[in-house]
């Protein structure tokens, strides 16, 4: 996870940012999504950016945390034929775009945006994963569950 979140931070241009992942399950992230954001029940992803507010110079480099549940993400990997690896770095990506200042709530245009950056993204994390060395030979390799 830590050298996918390098991958992504270089390719927007953010080599030197900090980012936290935070792991949850489902009562986790839905006591954060009514406490933070006032909308009920659990959801697969809350992004909380930190260069934003009066306290953002504090930490220059830190843009912020990306809570995941793990309970949503396992069932919508296995709902959508992925294996979870491949879910939980969807995930990532869209946090990480939301703190990265992008936005698919208010407009259409924004929302194509957003998701043509994830595509990017992703693919960048493909690529990333090709050329790490050792990786074939070691037999790690993702896959999807059919």
């Amino acid at each position: 996870m830590r050298r996918n979140s390098r991958i992504l931070l270089k390719s927007l241009g953010h080599p030197e940012a900090e980012l936290s992942i935070l792991l949850v399950d489902d009562p986790q992230i839905a006591a954060m999504n009514r406490a933070y954001l006032s909308r009920e029940g659990p959801t697969n992803v809350i992004a909380f950016p930190m260069q934003e507010g009066r306290f953002a110079h504090l930490s220059p480099h830190l843009l912020g945390d990306v809570v995941i549940s793990m309970d949503t993400a396992w069932r919508e990997a296995q709902a959508a034929g992925l294996d979870l690896e491949e879910r939980i770095n969807q995930l990532v990506v869209h946090g990480l775009l939301h703190l990265c200042g992008y936005d698919h709530e208010q407009h259409a245009a924004d929302a194509r945006r957003m998701a043509a950056k994830s595509r990017q993204l992703l693919q960048a994390l493909k690529a990333g994963r090709r050329s790490e060395p050792g990786r074939a030979a070691a037999g790690i390799r993702g896959h999807r569950k059919r």
